[in-house]
């Protein structure tokens, strides 16, 4: 049987000027047609050939020797070539886009940017791709607590935090206390493993070591004084939650900031702002 989404080696069984058709076996009644502009020179009647199997704007089978950049069951980063009123039609490097249902995304998908998707066939069986990728990564292996990794942003959970996919392919979560600064679906970023689970997930943190981060956000803190015309309407006794909404900083690591900004005297702290010397 001919499927749809794989590579497979299939038999010769007929030749037209427009291309040769496919089977499994010669007498098949199910055979695929492989376009003549992708016929090697030279391949008759009784010979075989490697294709990959998809379906043409009609929903028709369709042999192709170009290699797709995802295959059924695969994980992998396709570009979003249009967004339609079914969902997103993302190329993966054959003639016919593929169709990323609505109820198959996770966050809002933009026209030319990259997302990590799962191919699957649907209820019809036409391939499509999903952005639900948790049950499709495997566990982690081989990282150790303190490794930097890059980590894809898959999903967003209010209660729990962000879903990773380290390196493209294991299962992560930045908890949502490491969540101090906004992120999105889609983004990749630098990562740093806090502890690697008993069931073999990952958790990350998007902070730096203590010493890396405090100099960075030392100088991001000291931008954002600049920004306010050399005044900080605020000082290290707000309140958490207007300085994470702020600098998108826990109060700790806005101390830390503070306090290094301090010590350097670059700044001056008075009773209700910061200001730059």
């Amino acid at each position: 049987m001919i499927e749809i989404g794989k590579w497979q080696t299939l038999q010769v069984v007929r030749s037209k000027d427009f291309g040769i058709y496919l089977a499994e076996n010669q007498g098949d009644d199910d055979a695929v047609l492989l376009p003549r502009k992708y016929v090697p020179e030279g391949l008759k009647a009784g010979g075989s050939i490697d294709v990959f199997v998809y379906l043409d704007s009609e929903d028709r089978p369709i042999a192709t020797v170009k290699k797709p950049l995802i295959t059924l069951g695969q994980v992998s980063r396709l570009r979003c070539a249009s967004v339609s009123k079914i969902g997103a039609f993302m190329d993966w490097g054959l003639e016919k886009d593929i169709l990323l249902p609505f109820k198959e995304m996770l966050g809002k998908v933009r026209q030319d940017r990259e997302y990590l998707v799962y191919m699957y066939m649907d209820k019809s069986n036409r391939p499509c791709v999903s952005m639900k990728l948790y049950k499709h990564l495997e566990i982690a292996r081989g990282y150790e607590k303190g490794a930097s990794v890059k980590g894809y942003i898959y999903e967003i959970n209010e209660e729990l935090g962000a879903f990773v996919a380290v390196d493209d392919k294991y299962q992560g979560m930045i908890p949502k206390q490491e969540l101090h600064k906004r992120v999105n679906v889609g983004d990749t970023m630098d990562m740093r493993v806090t502890e690697v689970r008993e069931d073999g997930k990952l958790n990350l943190s998007i902070a730096q070591l203590a010493y890396q981060q405090m100099e960075e956000d030392s100088e991001m803190v000291y931008q954002a004084i600049l920004s306010f015309d050399g005044v900080l309407p605020f000082n290290d006794k707000a309140s958490p939650a207007l300085i994470e909404r702020e600098l998108g900083l826990s109060k700790a690591a806005f101390k830390r900031a503070v306090g290094r900004l301090l010590k350097e005297g670059r700044i001056e702290i008075h009773e209700h702002s910061i200001v730059t010397k």
